[in-house]
């Protein structure tokens, strides 16, 4: 199976889980809560953490973003869209605090200016957002970059999928498994498309999980996922649209911690009699 390297880590069979915190857009518009979940996933021991960046003039149309929309920031869905979009300095920021936290960081990207944006910042990798998947032009532009591609494949068929990894190429790729619903609901998720994607297409594959809980980000790294991505809060009960499908701070360290646990459990396949077990077969066995 090929490895993708993301920084300094390798991603991909035989190596940890990645494990990336979404906080995406639930700063809220906020440096100072967006700094407090910095130090939430660099103390939780998570590899990474993630942004989105939008142009919202060319990501919106004008008619979506005068639609009315009460929010912190105004009346309309612009108000909103524009309210929780960061710009230089917030990020010239987080990338300093990044560095002074030892944790990574990357951003999904909605469009070319924001790829150009962020290459300043020389990211360790970018994130393909499922509903970005199937626009070409974009794939192109990220892959000129050269850094490594993470590819969430939510609300795709195989045949997008299929084409998307054909403009992509192969090399230095992941794809997430994910559905792509904010919570997702349990029965949705169908994990078993973990083992099915890396089959397919010879690529780590990880899962990013949008459904209340734990137990299905547990699952799918016992399935082989190479990277976990959840969304990350302080609060679920904060105002936000993706509030509801993050990970409290709790929730992340249990995350880490138990992912941890699972990869060291399942061990290599072949079975043999272990050394602990020894004393307790000479004690307990009757017949050789």
């Amino acid at each position: 199976m090929v490895q993708v390297k993301i920084g300094d880590k390798l991603v991909g069979d035989g190596n940890p889980c990645y494990i990336v915190g979404e906080i995406g857009i639930n700063h809220n518009g906020d440096l100072g809560i967006a700094r407090r979940l910095i130090d939430l996933a660099a103390f939780a021991e998570a590899d990474a953490i993630k942004f989105q960046k939008r142009t919202v003039d060319v990501v919106y149309t004008a008619e979506e973003l005068a639609k009315p929309r009460d929010n912190p920031f105004g009346a309309t869905n612009g108000h909103l869209k524009r309210g929780l979009e960061f710009g230089q300095d917030q990020y010239q920021n987080i990338d300093r605090y990044c560095k002074e936290k030892s944790i990574a960081w990357f951003a999904s990207c909605w469009d070319e200016a924001s790829v150009d944006f962020m290459e300043q910042f020389k990211p360790v990798a970018y994130k393909i957002a499922s509903a970005s998947l199937t626009d070409d032009r974009l794939l192109e532009h990220h892959r000129r970059t050269k850094r490594p591609m993470i590819v969430s494949v939510g609300m795709s068929t195989l045949a997008q999928i299929d084409h998307a990894v054909e403009v992509l190429g192969t090399d230095e790729l992941v794809l997430l498994h994910t559905t792509s619903a904010y919570p997702a609901k349990i029965a949705d998720l169908n994990l078993r498309m973990i083992p099915v994607l890396r089959a397919r297409y010879g690529v780590p594959v990880g899962y990013s999980g949008h459904e209340v809980g734990l137990a299905t980000s547990y699952a799918a790294v016992a399935l082989g996922a190479a990277m976990v991505e959840r969304h990350i809060t302080l609060d679920r009960a904060m105002w936000g649209s993706d509030q509801a499908a993050s990970v409290e701070p709790q929730g992340l360290m249990k995350l880490v911690r138990d992912t941890r646990s699972i990869e060291a459990s399942l061990g290599d396949g072949v079975k043999k009699v272990s050394a602990d077990e020894v004393p307790i077969m000479k004690k307990l066995r009757r017949v050789g």
